[in-house]
Order: structure tokens, then C-alpha cells, then sequence
């Protein structure tokens, strides 16, 4: 300490504009510092987003969402219902879709529903012809990318079968860009559209034995920012929502906890945070969200200490762990069959 007051006191006196520059830099760093904690303390905990009237709530307005009949794209179809928007599904299997468009009748009268199967990980362009037409049908105002493939356990790639990598990409990256296609149209002509697409921190940290699914929510990220930027002109809002882990079936988690909530409370931090970058207000990602409120605690925290080799190797080694668990876990039910 002592070392940099002489240093300090010396510049002071033999270069008096460079220590005023030192002071003016420190300064404008501690101020940017305060105004990002404070915007991010304020839209995390305190403000509400856009109303979701803006896109067409209670106004016959038709909300798309994939991955539809489970987990968190299950309880996108019934918050955006109870918000008062007809709710399209989308996923693979017909009955369940279909019981899933009655649960959502039932429990909300007046919302209309529909639905197309469509088995993303092996649609052509025939299947996609198809689910195009049908979403032509309807007044899109806003589309929820949420279907998505991760591995089945962490894996080198070397160790990964193609059929599964390539399942990964054809789902968080084909089906995507094709949905988006199929309904972006109609929202530019209305000059109305809201396009939450449902992401991962193993987008913004480089996952080791996930890397596959890792590099395609990474483009996720890059897509919403740059489609965002361009249809921002045409009133519609791209929203890459950036999720840690949350109680489903692709993240195998069953129990919540402090840092893994369940759907219901993630999505209604999703729909009540539209346009808040909340634990993502640091970075200056300019159509990323970090809504629920541990998870933004967390992106926030990354952010500050801005080590990204720190979390890459922390991720490695979390992912050899949970490799060796689910291993040990399939020689257990192989020896009790």
C-alpha cells in the first residue's frame, strides 16, 4: 500500500495529467460498476417487463410454442393461455399433444388450441412444408423455441455416437431457423412479434463432454442478437432467455432447489421480465435475459469476475463427476435385470 501512494504521489507530482487520467479512469470504472448493479438489482427484483398485451394478449393473437408437452415448454403453453393467448403446440407425439390442447381448454375457457406433430430430429422439408402451412393458418404474435436435445450423459466427442450429435444439432439449431422462418413473416407484415428463444449457460461457458450441444445453444446467443437487430425496426422482440437448470426431463433433474427451480416459477419470471436483461445487464448482451432471479445472481457473478477459463475447467471437471455417476448407475441396473 504503501509502495502505491509513493507511486500515486509521484505521479502527482512529475506527471499531473496522468494521475488526474488515472483518477477520471477509476472513477467512470467504479460508476460503471454502480449503474450496472443497480440496473441489474432493479430489473431482477423489482421492474416488470413489457406487457404481454403488446404482442397480442387477449386479442385473438396465436402463441407458438415447441417442445410443448412437457416440462418447460408445457408450462409456456399454459401461462401464455392463462395470459389470454391462443396456444399452437408443437412437439412429436399426437396424443399428447392433444391431451395437452384439452388440459389447456379445459382449465382456461375461450382459449382456443391446436396442434402439429412434427419429429424435428428427422423432419424434411416435406414435414417442414407442412408444419409451415399449418402456422399460415394463424395470427402468430409469438413463438417459444423451446425444444431442445442435449446428451445422455457428458461425453468426449471422440465417445459421442453421430446419430446423437446429429440429433442435437437438427433439433436446437435446424428446427430453430425453421420455425422462425415459418411465423417471422407474418409478424413483420403485423409489425407485432415476440421471439423467446430458450437457451443455456453452456452457451455463454464452453462445456467440455458436452460440446455439441454446447456450441448450438452458443448459437442461439449470436442468432438472437443479430435477428434481433434486424426485425427490431418491425416492432418484434427477440429474446435469447438464458437458463441454468431447471426441473426436467432434458436436464434429469427431478427435486428443485435454490438454483434449480421448477417450470412454473421459471416461466412466469420469463413472461413477467420481457425486455430486462436482469443478471445478463453487465455484459451488454443486447437480446439476452437472465430473468430468474438465482440464476441472474450467478450470471451476474460470472460476468464480474470475467475468468472464463475458470468456469470452463470447473464445468470439465462437474461433467467427469456426473459421467462417473451415470455410469455406476448403469452397471447398478444391469446387474438387477
Amino acid at each position: 500500500m504503501d509502495a502505491v501512494k509513493s507511486l500515486y504521489a509521484g505521479l502527482s507530482r512529475d506527471c499531473p495529467l496522468a494521475a488526474v487520467a488515472l483518477v477520471a479512469l477509476g472513477s467512470l470504472s467504479l460508476l460503471k460498476f454502480c449503474w450496472k448493479t443497480t440496473c441489474f438489482l432493479l430489473q431482477t427484483f423489482i421492474l416488470s417487463g413489457t406487457s404481454l398485451k403488446k404482442f397480442g394478449a387477449k386479442q385473438g393473437a396465436w402463441a407458438v410454442v415447441t417442445g410443448a408437452t412437457d416440462g418447460i415448454g408445457k408450462e409456456f403453453a399454459l401461462q401464455l393461455a392463462k395470459a389470454g393467448f391462443n396456444v399452437f403446440l408443437v412437439s412429436r407425439t399426437p396424443a399428447t399433444l392433444a391431451a395437452v390442447g384439452a388440459e389447456i381448454e379445459q382449465k382456461y375457457p375461450g382459449v382456443k388450441t391446436a396442434f402439429h406433430a412434427i419429429d424435428f430430429a428427422k423432419a424434411d422439408e416435406n414435414a417442414y412444408g407442412k408444419l409451415a402451412a399449418a402456422l399460415s393458418a394463424q395470427e402468430v404474435s409469438v413463438l417459444v423455441n423451446n425444444v431442445g436435445k442435449s446428451h445422455n450423459m457428458p461425453a468426449y466427442l471422440v465417445d459421442v455416437p453421430m446419430e446423437e450429435t446429429m440429433d442435437i444439432v437438427q433439433i436446437n439449431v435446424n428446427a430453430t431457423l425453421r420455425v422462425t422462418y415459418a411465423v417471422l413473416p407474418g409478424m413483420v407484415q403485423k409489425k407485432r412479434g415476440l421471439i423467446l428463444n430458450i437457451g443455456s449457460f453452456a452457451g455463454a461457458v464452453p462445456s467440455p463432454m458436452l460440446a455439441p450441444y454446447s456450441g448450438t445453444k452458443a448459437f442461439l446467443s449470436t442468432f438472437s442478437d443479430a435477428l434481433g437487430a434486424e426485425v427490431k425496426k418491425d416492432g418484434i422482440t427477440v429474446e435469447h432467455v438464458n437458463t441454468y437448470f431447471v426441473v426436467s426431463k432434458l436436464s434429469k433433474i427431478r427435486k428443485p432447489s435454490l438454483f434449480i427451480p421448477t417450470p412454473t416459477p421459471f416461466v412466469r419470471s420469463v413472461l413477467s421480465k420481457i425486455g430486462l436483461a436482469c443478471g445478463a445487464a453487465y455484459s451488454g448482451r443486447p437480446n439476452t435475459s437472465t430473468p430468474y432471479w438465482s440464476h441472474a445472481l450467478m450470471d451476474y457473478g460470472m460476468t464480474l469476475i470475467g475468468v472464463k477459463s475458470l468456469f470452463i475447467e470447473h464445468t470439465h471437471r462437474l461433467h467427469v463427476d456426473i459421467r462417473k455417476r451415470a455410469l455406476r448407475k448403469m452397471e447398478r441396473d444391469a446387474k438387477k435385470q
